[in-house]
């Protein structure tokens, strides 16, 4: 299990004002029933991705009648995060003996062909969605209690009798959302792939608003700070619910550290709590949502209201710096930036504290609060200085980052992304970056984003457009209807938690090429 930052003696603070702002935001969450397409076969293939073979039409799905070890797979067209009712009924004998019988859920076909018993990952298996059942009396209409995230759901008799069989007669999914599809305008394209991406995005982003910002409607189902930036800017331009992003917002501003810092995620339920875990980039990302916020909404009470959050993530990041005025490389996981085994975040976090120092700085100016405006220009400045004096290596003309200098994706991108460097000097360094390839890549679409924006911030449109259909385009062509949580094209069975089987397939940071596209080609 990785090292994370977890405080188990933290001391919260909670402003129950702000709490109540955020209650006053909590949105009615939007019901559409929704049923079965097809009856399907899923079949492994020598490949990471199995076949799915369509059986039979759904209006036939009486006449499958279960008996010990039969199972019966049901493809609902699209991925569904909702609440799943069926209706059983027997045939043949009476029944003398109870309905055993398995569900088993998954938002790609590929975690229909995992065993659940072959998990041995550091993540809680209660994250795999499968369900054990019994039912002593047919017929009988099931409603499950738990909320779920699909597209194929599994039926399988563990077990009846000699005498009789089990018969699925209806399924339904109602399928929940703070948002509908309805609003939104689709991008047009003559070409497929930019507009499945931005299909796929919608479904993503669609699915992961629910009561909060959730990362990903399977698993974990919570508010990540450095998750709702993303998810927040690709909302502005698609649903634009500010409410909720208002919401995040001022939950995460109502319960601190005892020092002022914010937690990188919170939950809802079963009641509204910060986690004990923190990590030093999400927080400073708060001043930079914020500032997105209200450039979208125009909202000056809530950036009043919050701007203090915001200060205060900033003077708690500006404790980490050295004598040479560089972010400290610190032990454990004191910060995201991406997933990448062995990664050195030094150059990275430098590079996101001069971009976020700049956001609130504006909200600063905004504000009219002159000194406080002053004070973080003087930071991005200073840190804008070391890193170029420091890290920015002669020979290779690329960022290095920590004791043994590595070179990285990481480090070029924040710093081109932080304004560190200029435009032609950015474009240069992300030509070099990408010809040298070094071992330290990229395998989150979080971090796949940044690099996106970052060729796009240098005016490299067509490269930038031909890698989203790469990266994204490339989970598309593996049968994605919403975008993953990781995905590496070089090793696409890769896994942060040890085993594929609990990676969630919905997950809302990847949701931003429908924000790229809109931001950066419809003008």
């Amino acid at each position: 299990m990785p090292e994370v930052s977890i405080d188990l003696n933290m001391v919260r603070v909670t402003n129950e004002e702000f709490v109540k702002k955020a209650e006053a935001c909590a949105p009615k969450l939007h019901k559409t029933v929704v049923k079965p397409v097809s009856i399907v076969d899923i079949v492994k293939t020598d490949g990471v991705y199995p076949e799915v073979n369509k059986k039979d039409v759904v209006e036939n799905l009486t006449k499958y009648h279960l008996s010990k070890g039969d199972k019966l797979c049901l493809d609902f067209g699209d991925h569904q995060v909702g609440y799943v009712t069926l209706k059983l009924n027997s045939v043949g004998s009476p029944q003398d003996a109870p309905a055993f019988f398995r569900l088993k859920f998954g938002e790609i076909a590929k975690e229909m062909t995992e065993d659940s018993a072959d998990y041995d990952g550091w993540i809680s298996r209660g994250w795999i969605q499968e369900e054990f059942i019994h039912v002593d009396v047919l017929p009988a209409e099931l409603k499950l209690p738990r909320r779920y995230a699909f597209r194929y759901m599994e039926i399988e008799a563990i077990d009846t009798s000699l005498k009789w069989q089990m018969v699925v007669e209806d399924v339904t999914c109602v399928s929940v959302s703070a948002v509908s599809m309805d609003q939104v305008v689709h991008v047009e394209s003559e070409d497929e792939m930019i507009r499945r991406l931005d299909q796929v995005s919608l479904r993503t982003l669609m699915n992961c608003m629910q009561s909060v910002f959730e990362d990903g409607p399977k698993r974990d189902r919570r508010l990540w700070l450095g998750d709702l930036r993303l998810q927040a800017l690709a909302n502005y331009d698609t649903f634009k619910n500010y409410d909720l992003v208002k919401r995040c917002l001022y939950l995460f501003a109502a319960q601190t550290r005892e020092d002022g810092l914010v937690s990188a995620c919170l939950f809802t339920e079963p009641k509204f709590i910060v986690d004990d875990t923190f990590l030093l980039d999400y927080s400073m990302f708060f001043g930079a949502t914020l500032l997105d916020y209200y450039k979208a909404s125009g909202d000056m009470e809530t950036l009043r209201d919050l701007s203090k959050c915001a200060y205060r993530q900033m003077e708690i990041a500006k404790e980490q710096f050295d004598e040479k005025k560089l972010m400290k490389s610190s032990e454990g996981f004191w910060a995201f930036i991406d997933w990448t085994e062995g990664l050195d975040k030094q150059a990275a976090m430098q590079g996101v504290y001069v971009f976020c120092a700049k956001k609130v700085r504006e909200i600063a100016e905004i504000l009219g609060d002159t000194e406080k405006a002053a004070e973080l220009s003087a930071e991005a400045k200073e840190k804008t200085e070391a890193a170029r004096k420091y890290l920015l290596d002669a020979e290779s003309g690329l960022f290095v980052s920590g004791a043994e200098n590595q070179i990285n994706y990481a480090s070029q991108v924040w710093m081109v992304l932080a304004g560190v460097v200029d435009t032609e000097e950015g474009t240069q360094i992300l030509d070099r970056v990408s010809e040298l390839k070094p071992e330290k890549g990229m395998v989150s679409p979080y971090m796949n984003h940044h690099y996106v924006e970052a060729l796009l911030i240098c005016g490299k449109k067509d490269q930038a457009l031909e890698y989203m259909k790469y990266y994204w385009g490339g989970m598309i062509n593996s049968g994605a209807d919403t975008f993953w949580e990781l995905y590496n094209p070089e090793n696409p069975a890769e896994s942060p938690y040890g085993s594929s089987i609990v990676n969630s397939y919905c997950h809302a940071w990847s949701c931003t090429p429908t924000y790229l596209l809109r931001k950066y080609y419809l003008v």
